[in-house]
């Protein structure tokens, strides 16, 4: 797998999360009315995102382990029972940091390649860049005949922006 580097998007003045509880949680109020609140450990070597319906129940935790310098080199996807769903890895060109690829695994079902032997992700992501250096949608691939990776598992886990990357703007 290449080196992994966190890829964020640059904040505006304000941001979209709002401190809460002093400056290692970050919560995004969506429209339909769930929440998600980002927690990182002191040491900033965890980050935990929970996903809340409008009707305060948990529905998702990913739990994304950070390197020395805050990128992210994993991440765990469980449901609102914490049961492990899915395990993430990312990909990043080590020339200029740019994610490149996301894996997913399922956690429940284990997937051998049998050329090689070795655990078959379930979804890739494949990230490009234009000149400026701007990311594209990304370029799906599942496992799953007929279906696209959103579909049978929902949208990247890769984070577009660090939610402590900048002061919050409310």
């Amino acid at each position: 797998m290449m080196s992994l580097v966190l890829a964020t998007s640059a904040y505006s003045e304000k941001s979209d999360f709002e401190a809460v509880d002093g400056p290692n949680v970050r919560v995004t109020r969506h429209e339909d009315g769930s929440r998600t609140i980002f927690t990182r450990s002191p040491d900033a070597r965890t980050l935990t995102k929970k996903t809340y319906s409008s009707g305060g129940a948990l529905f998702l935790v990913t739990i994304y382990r950070m390197d020395a310098q805050g990128n992210p080199m994993n991440c765990k996807i469980y449901d609102g029972k914490k049961n492990e769903m899915f395990k993430s890895r990312y990909g990043y060109r080590k020339s200029d940091g740019q994610l490149v690829e996301e894996q997913m695994f399922d956690s429940r079902v284990k997937r051998i390649d049998p050329n090689t032997g070795e655990e078959m992700p379930v979804r890739r992501f494949i990230y490009t860049y234009d000149a400026l250096g701007n990311r594209s949608a990304p370029i799906s691939i599942t496992l799953t005949p007929g279906k696209t990776a959103e579909e049978v598992y929902g949208k990247p886990t890769a984070l577009d922006a660090d939610p402590f990357d900048a002061p919050p703007g409310r």
